[in-house]
C-alpha cells in the first residue's frame, strides 16, 4: 500500500481501535493505526494479532432482551465490522455470542491490513502525536503503558486518570424489598434521606461475615499484585479477614443511622446509594470485591432487602487505566481542553468487548461527521448504545465532588425509566417494552448516520 498523509491517527489496535479505524476508512478517511505489537505487549496479551480477545472468547448474551444483546443488534444494524466478523466466526455457546478467537482476530487483522485507507504501523506511542496536526484517537485499552499514561496525565491532570477499578455491585431499584430497608442519611446530613439502608443484627452480621470469608474469589493476575496499594480500594473480603468486626468500622458502619422502626442504630448497615438521576439503580457503597459473580449473588443476597435483587453489575477490583470521562470529555469523546485528542474503548470507562467496540464505532462516526462538516447527535439514550455513551459522559449520573466515576458494562439500569410502568411490574414486561422503545428510537438515528 502506498503511504499517504494520515487524516487521523488511531493509537491501539484492539477492538475499539480496529473498529474505529475501519469505520473511518470506510468513509474515505486516511488512517494511521499504531499498534505496539509485535514490538511490545502488555502483561495481559499473549498473541501478536490485532483485536486480541485476552480473556473469554464470549461477547456475552446475544438475546436482545438483555442490554448487551440489544447492543449486538444495534451494532449489526449500524454496520459494525467486528460484530459482522464475530457472527462469521461464531461457535456454539447457547444464547451467547462466542467466537473462535484465533479465526476472529486473524480476520479482523486481514480487513485492517488490506484496507487501502489504513496504514498499519508497528510503533509504541510513548507520546501523543499531536504535533502532526491531525485528530488523534487513543484506544490503548485498560493496560495503557506507563509512558503513554504519563503523556495523557500531562494533558488531563494527575487526578483525572485512574489505574485501578474499585467497583461496587449495582442492583435494580425495582428488585429491592423496600419493606426491609429504611431511607436515611448518616446523622441526617444531605438532602433528606439520600441512602437506602439495609440493617443487620449481630447474628445476621456474623453469618454474613462467615459467608463472605468462605466465598470463592477471583485470583489476582501477576500485574494486579499491587492492587492493594489503595486503602479505599480494598475488597470487602480483605477487610473482613483483618478481624470479625472490621466491616462494622468500615463500609458497614451503623453509627448515625437511626432505624425509624426501632429508633436505634442497627448492629451493622449496608448502604445503597442511587446510581443515576432516574433512581432505577443503586450501588452497594464500599462493596468492591474479588468474589466470583455467582458467589457475589449468593453472599450479597443474604443482605436485608436484597434477597431477590437483580444484579445489574457485579463488583470488582482490578488493574484498569481509565479517564474521569464525565469531567473531561465532550460528546465527541474529545478532550474538552484539547479537541484534537479523542478517546475510545475501555480507557473511556466502558467494560467489555462489545462496549469497547461500540465506543470505537461512535468515535469514528462522530469524527467522520466533524471532518466532513456534518452534524451527528448522540444516539438516543433509550438505545443500548446511547445509554452506554450517556454513562461515560455522566449524563445519567449523580455527579458531585465526592462521587468518583467508575467503568461499567452496559445494563438496563443505565436506560431512562419507562413511563407509566409501576415499580412492581414484571421484569419480562419491562424488558419487552424497553426493547421495543429502543428499536423504535434507533431507526431515525440510523437514517441520519447513513
Amino acid at each position: 500500500m502506498d503511504t499517504v498523509a494520515p487524516q487521523v491517527i488511531v493509537l491501539g489496535a484492539g477492538l475499539a481501535g480496529c473498529e474505529c479505524a475501519f469505520q473511518l476508512a470506510e468513509q474515505g478517511i486516511a488512517v494511521q493505526l499504531w499498534e505496539m505489537k509485535p514490538l511490545r505487549r502488555t502483561p495481559a496479551q499473549s498473541s501478536d494479532h490485532l483485536a486480541e480477545l485476552v480473556c473469554s472468547n464470549s461477547f456475552r448474551s446475544d438475546n436482545p432482551l438483555n442490554a448487551i444483546g440489544l447492543l449486538h443488534e444495534e451494532l449489526r444494524l449500524a454496520g459494525s465490522l467486528l460484530l459482522r466478523l464475530a457472527d462469521k466466526h461464531r461457535v456454539p455457546a447457547g444464547d451467547a455470542l462466542a467466537v473462535d478467537r484465533e479465526e476472529f482476530a486473524a480476520d479482523v487483522q486481514a480487513h485492517i491490513a488490506q484496507h487501502s485507507k489504513i496504514e498499519l504501523i508497528s510503533r509504541h506511542a510513548s507520546e501523543l502525536p499531536l504535533a502532526q496536526g491531525v485528530p488523534v484517537v487513543v484506544a490503548t485499552g485498560p493496560l495503557t503503558t506507563a509512558e503513554l499514561a504519563e503523556a495523557i496525565t500531562a494533558q488531563t491532570g494527575q487526578e483525572r486518570l485512574a489505574f485501578y477499578d474499585a467497583i461496587a455491585p449495582i442492583v435494580a431499584a425495582d428488585s429491592i424489598d423496600y419493606s426491609q430497608v429504611f431511607a436515611a442519611s448518616r446523622w441526617g446530613k444531605g438532602e433528606g434521606a439520600d441512602y437506602l439502608n439495609c440493617p443487620m443484627d449481630k447474628p445476621q452480621y456474623m453469618a454474613f461475615v462467615e459467608a463472605l470469608l468462605g466465598a470463592e474469589t477471583m485470583p489476582l493476575e501477576d500485574f494486579e499484585r499491587d492492587a492493594h496499594y489503595f486503602q479505599g480500594c480494598q475488597p470487602i473480603e480483605v477487610i473482613a479477614a483483618s478481624g470479625p468486626k472490621s466491616l462494622r468500622f468500615g463500609p458497614m458502619k451503623p453509627t448515625g443511622l437511626d432505624d425509624p422502626r426501632t429508633g436505634r442504630w442497627a448492629y451493622a448497615v449496608v448502604q445503597l446509594r442511587a446510581e443515576n438521576r432516574h433512581l432505577t439503580a443503586y450501588n452497594l457503597v464500599g462493596f468492591q470485591t474479588k468474589m466470583r459473580q455467582a458467589e457475589q449473588k449468593r453472599v450479597l443476597s443474604t443482605i436485608a432487602g436484597l434477597g431477590q435483587a437483580e444484579f445489574l453489575r457485579y463488583g470488582s477490583v482490578h488493574r484498569n487505566t481509565f479517564l474521569d470521562s464525565p469531567r473531561l470529555l465532550d460528546e465527541a469523546m474529545a478532550l474538552k481542553s484539547q479537541p484534537q485528542l479523542r478517546f475510545a474503548g475501555q480507557i473511556t470507562g466502558v467494560e467489555g468487548y462489545v462496549e469497547s467496540t461500540a465506543s470505537g464505532f461512535w468515535v469514528a462516526q462522530r469524527l467522520a461527521a466533524d471532518l466532513c462538516g456534518r452534524t451527528l447527535p448522540l444516539p438516543p439514550p433509550t438505545t443500548s448504545l446511547g445509554a452506554l455513551l450517556n454513562h461515560v459522559l455522566g449524563q445519567d449520573l449523580i455527579m458531585d465532588a465526592k462521587v468518583r466515576f467508575q467503568p461499567t458494562n452496559v445494563h438496563f439500569g443505565l436506560f431512562p425509566p419507562l413511563e407509566d410502568l409501576g415499580r412492581k411490574s414484571q421484569k419480562a414486561e419491562r424488558k419487552e417494552r424497553m426493547l421495543s422503545r429502543a428499536r423504535d428510537d434507533l431507526q431515525p438515528w440510523l437514517t441520519g448516520l447513513r
